[in-house]
């Protein structure tokens, strides 16, 4: 079992975890993930790690709560604990096998939008405490649904915020002000980004004209987390890739944003049957047609 050492809410529907996890917590690296089971019968849940800490033994998750499972996780409290924690999977982030001396000599600009820019949050921090030049762009709709900004400013060289209603920093979304900060002569040599699929997408058009390497985390496209359902398959310079074996970051310029956000809601359907089933049990409902678990 898995003790939640810690948890708060960040924003609405945002909440923030912190798990006893030692031997995760000892072989994670900034890109990876986890996969998360809250109880028994849950469903499995991936999620991009958004802090780890191995002389603690402690991995951080932030789950916003939009689905009937994570929900169930979110629902969970501080001394409760998860059946399973697996991991850590998938890829590392590039930058983690390249040679000191040359991320010291290149800079990089992270950009995380709304729930994103937690899993950002780990990768910065990771090449702060190597002395690497990171500027950090965070978007999200209004003030109120901003998350890290504070742990951010901590590890970022510089750090920029927009928000769609112009409540805070940069009014307008984060191409545009990616877009000025290039104007203003900020120059970088490779742009990460993670975030909604359409931010990513459209954070990849722009820095495709600025000749900006890009690399994009498509966890939001998997499942089951081991490249077994085929529900993560992804089209990456015109080849089939499977998020969650093979990465979850790509080279942003080569992924198919629109054969991706097609996929991420093949589920929706199904995702919506099962909230209307969990509201129907929550009221007394006992009917079971339908229901396979």
């Amino acid at each position: 079992m898995f003790t939640i050492l810690e948890k708060r809410s960040l924003a609405e529907g945002i909440w923030l975890m912190k798990i006893n996890a030692p031997r995760v917590a000892h072989a994670a690296l900034p890109g990876q993930f986890v996969i998360v089971r809250a109880t028994e019968r849950g469903e499995r849940i991936p999620l991009t790690i958004a802090d780890f800490d191995a002389a603690e033994g402690s991995v951080t998750i932030v789950t916003q709560a939009i689905g009937v499972s994570t929900r169930k996780l979110c629902a969970l409290e501080a001394g409760d604990a998860l059946v399973d924690f697996a991991g850590p999977l998938g890829r590392p982030s590039e930058f983690v096998s390249l040679p000191l001396d040359e991320l010291r000599r290149r800079r990089y600009l992270f950009i995380g939008g709304g729930v994103g820019t937690a899993p950002v949050y780990p990768q910065v921090k990771w090449l702060h405490d190597r002395g690497v030049e990171v500027d950090v762009i965070i978007g999200a709709k209004t003030r109120d649904m901003l998350i890290y900004t504070d742990e951010m400013r901590a590890v970022a060289s510089h750090l920029h915020i927009a928000t769609d209603d112009g409540s805070e920093g940069f009014k307008g979304l984060v191409t545009a002000l990616l877009d000025e900060l290039v104007a203003r002569g900020a120059r970088y040599d490779e742009c990460v980004a993670i975030g909604p699929m359409v931010m990513m997408k459209f954070v990849a058009l722009a820095t495709r004209k600025h000749a900006l390497k890009t690399t994009v985390s498509l966890n939001a496209l998997m499942v089951d987390g081991t490249g077994m359902c085929g529900a993560c398959r992804v089209t990456v310079g015109g080849k089939t890739r499977f998020t969650c074996v093979e990465g979850p970051e790509f080279d942003g310029h080569e992924v198919d944003f629109d054969e991706a956000m097609r996929r991420q809601g093949m589920y929706r359907s199904e995702e919506q049957r099962r909230a209307a089933i969990e509201a129907e049990r929550a009221a007394g409902h006992v009917c079971r047609i339908g229901l396979d678990k």
